[in-house]
């Protein structure tokens, strides 16, 4: 389904960027000033072997200091001398013998840390007080400091109960004077995801530009971002969206671990287009063509043919789609399970409702200082789950019926035999949450029009619209936007060869012949599964203006890099 255009606030992004171009010459020059001020000789300073830069700190602290994370700090470690290794995100002079740093790792840990000038041991000159006040924004430091507790609580810091009284500092990777981004525009949210220089994206973008220049700090693209990664990967918010993107996997790893899921590994290159179609990424092969794969759905199906009973993956899927939208990409990470039938291919909407409200509840309770770091950027209401035993599930008459009635007047004319636009899944996600109370919900029963060859029809014969079959498949949806797609396969070979023939596909041709020849060769139990984005659950969890944000290194038709 492809992302329909929309207005864009494309006036917010271009006076965001101009803010950013004005703060980064501003930056530059008084990294100029800081770089004049840092030319001193440090030979004959008496305090020179507390500070400067090295490649390694070999033998150049105390042998009674501890090394300690940010993040560990705490009452135990009051009056100690300690070494913290991390990145000097700001500075500032308070006067010839005193300065002030902030040092943050971990994500969005930070601590103060406080350099005064002494002439007792530990010794710190004036000279070092201002060396240490010059360093570069970003660079990488080891400091060994005595843990205070300040007079009062340092509002700037995460870590705001103690400071660090600097008495050495060391950097062991110097950050150039002009960065191409810095923390604070990184931290902001991005306010153009489009990847042509000269657009603003989609009206979530807009949206972003309106939030961005609410902030003190500039805002910067998409672009802009990805082509300063490491910067944008340092950001707070990046940190703990990737941070919610392993517990996703963690947590459905464990909730089919628990119910006889058993993982394996599908192959990306494979010898013919997936499931038939064309938009795949062909490339040479030893002479012969291969392709990417689009989905690791036949695999599966030979897992079960195989005797797997149930059966998971994790892997990346491939699609050759020229979508330039917030929803697409032409790499995502798939988590993916099929399993047997027994009476019912609802069995397997319970299991995949089950694994994802898990999913959904899991990352409440375990990321909630994750989940309010992202929302501090971009802000989306809590997450509505419906309670244990009412959850909703809609048919697709239903649910375009409940469109019809209670959605927006541009959706009174909706059919019930054609596939859902990403606006109708939109505008029906609010008239859900609205009359049900939940962000979360499922629509089955989906019109043989929308559906793959190898969906399996309704077995009573329901038709909607000009007579149109219905299937036994289901999408589920976050938010108004699909996160899940799946349904019952058909396992009889006659059958499903007469489908792909109704399809207008040969079944003869190639990857199609030789997934038909498995029914053919042995007995097939029924089954169902069903296919999750990884990408877009974490998105959708959180309320992103775009998927993009959820990828650690995303692709879409027009990037190829980092």
């Amino acid at each position: 389904m492809e992302e329909s255009s929309a207005p864009t606030s494309k006036k917010g992004a271009k006076k965001a960027e101009a803010k950013a171009k004005k703060e980064a010459l501003k930056a530059q020059r008084a990294a100029e000033l800081a770089a004049a001020a840092a030319a001193v000789n440090l030979e004959d300073d008496p305090a020179k072997d507390n500070y400067g830069n090295k490649q390694t700190t070999t033998s150049a602290f105390s042998q009674h200091a501890q090394e300690v994370e940010i993040r560990s700090i705490d009452e135990t470690h009051n009056e100690k001398t300690v070494i913290v290794r991390a990145w000097l995100q700001k500075s500032r002079v308070q006067s010839a013998k005193m300065g002030f740093v902030e040092l943050r790792k971990g994500g969005n840990w930070d601590i103060q840390g406080v350099i005064m000038a002494s002439d007792e041991e530990p010794l710190v000159s004036r000279r070092m007080v201002k060396w240490v006040a010059s360093i570069n924004p970003e660079s990488f430091v080891a400091v060994e400091a005595k843990v205070k507790k300040p007079l009062e609580p340092v509002k700037s810091c995460r870590v705001s109960g103690f400071e660090l009284h600097i008495t050495k500092c060391f950097v062991l990777a110097p950050a150039p004077a002009v960065l191409g981004m810095t923390i604070g525009t990184a931290s902001q949210p991005i306010v153009n995801f489009s990847d042509e220089t000269d657009q603003a994206g989609d009206v979530d973008a807009g949206k972003a530009a309106e939030a961005a220049s609410e902030h003190t700090a500039p805002a910067a693209s998409m672009l802009t971002h990805l082509d300063n990664i490491a910067m944008h990967k340092r950001a707070p918010v990046q940190q703990a969206i990737a941070d919610i993107r392993i517990e996703v996997k963690r947590l459905f790893r464990s909730y089919l671990d628990s119910r006889g899921f058993k993982e394996f590994e599908p192959p990306c290159l494979i010898g013919a287009a997936s499931e038939g179609g064309g938009n795949v990424f062909r490339l040479a092969y030893f002479g012969e063509e291969a392709f990417l794969a689009q989905s690791p759905q036949f695999y599966k199906q030979f897992e079960i043919a195989g005797g797997r009973e149930r059966v998971f993956s994790i892997g990346p899927v491939f699609r050759a789609e020229n979508s330039n939208t917030p929803r697409h990409m032409t790499e995502f990470t798939g988590l993916d399970l099929e399993m047997e039938i027994k009476e019912s291919y609802t069995e397997v909407i319970s299991i995949l409702e089950g694994v994802l409200l898990s999913i959904f509840r899991g990352i409440q309770e375990r990321c909630a200082n994750e989940i309010e770091t992202v929302r501090a950027v971009y802000h989306s209401e809590p997450l509505l789950l419906p309670e244990p035993g009412k959850e909703v599930r809609l048919t697709f008459a239903e649910a375009q019926k409940l469109l019809r009635e209670e959605g927006p007047p541009e959706f009174a004319n909706v059919r019930d035999d054609e596939d859902m636009s990403t606006p109708q899944e939109k505008a029906l996600g609010q008239v859900v949450r609205a009359k049900y109370k939940t962000d979360f919900f499922v629509i089955d029963k989906f019109p043989e029009t929308a559906r793959p060859f190898y969906a399996k029809l309704d077995d009573a014969g329901t038709t909607v619209g000009d007579g149109v079959r219905v299937t036994n498949a289901y999408d589920m949806f976050l938010r108004g936007q699909e996160v899940l797609s799946g349904g019952q396969r058909i396992h009889d070979p006659v059958e499903l060869e007469a489908r792909i023939r109704s399809k207008g596909v040969d079944p003869k041709s190639g990857g199609i012949k030789e997934y038909l020849a498995m029914f053919q060769q042995v007995g097939v139990p029924p089954h169902g599964g069903g296919g999750i984005g990884l990408d877009r659950v974490v998105a959708w969890i959180l309320g992103l203006p775009s998927v993009h944000l959820a990828a650690y290194y995303p692709r879409t038709p027009k990037r190829l890099l980092p």
